[in-house]
């Protein structure tokens, strides 16, 4: 697994960056954290709100807990920029809690990449907003 090229690979063009960015937010929507897991190095570093994740099982166990709680979840990430490996990407999300209540949450996202394109690094920033359900956009 960890021999095998995850194209698009660095250093990014415009294209390939956001193909790389569409292909990420195809897998976050698919709500699989095993699929998405697979996106990162083994020894990935993340920070996501206040939470410290280190390396694909803890992604896991991260992403399997995310989508218990954030029900019906729906992502659309835009590309910021780039440069060789890194991209900086901005997103919102919208879910609901058991209780009913609709969120959007808003978000940028710092990447980095190895040379084989799995992401190594991810920093992530994300503020929530209740909506109501009829203000939903995606």
């Amino acid at each position: 697994m960890e021999n095998e090229i995850r194209h698009p690979i660095p250093p990014f063009n415009m294209e390939t960056a956001l193909q790389k960015v569409q292909a990420a937010e195809d897998a976050w929507n698919s709500k699989d954290p095993q699929k998405v897991s697979l996106a990162y190095t083994i020894d990935t570093e993340w920070r996501n709100r206040t939470e410290f994740i280190n390396g694909r099982e803890e992604v896991k166990e991260f992403l399997t807990r995310k989508w218990e709680k954030e029900l019906d979840y729906k992502l659309k990430k835009e590309l910021w920029g780039f440069k060789e490996n890194r991209m900086a990407v901005r997103f919102e999300y919208e879910w609901h809690d058991a209780a009913g209540q609709w969120y959007r949450s808003y978000g940028n996202e710092l990447w980095e990449f190895d040379e084989k394109g799995y992401m190594q690094k991810r920093y992530a920033s994300i503020n929530d907003l209740p909506i109501a359900e009829a203000d939903r956009k995606l």
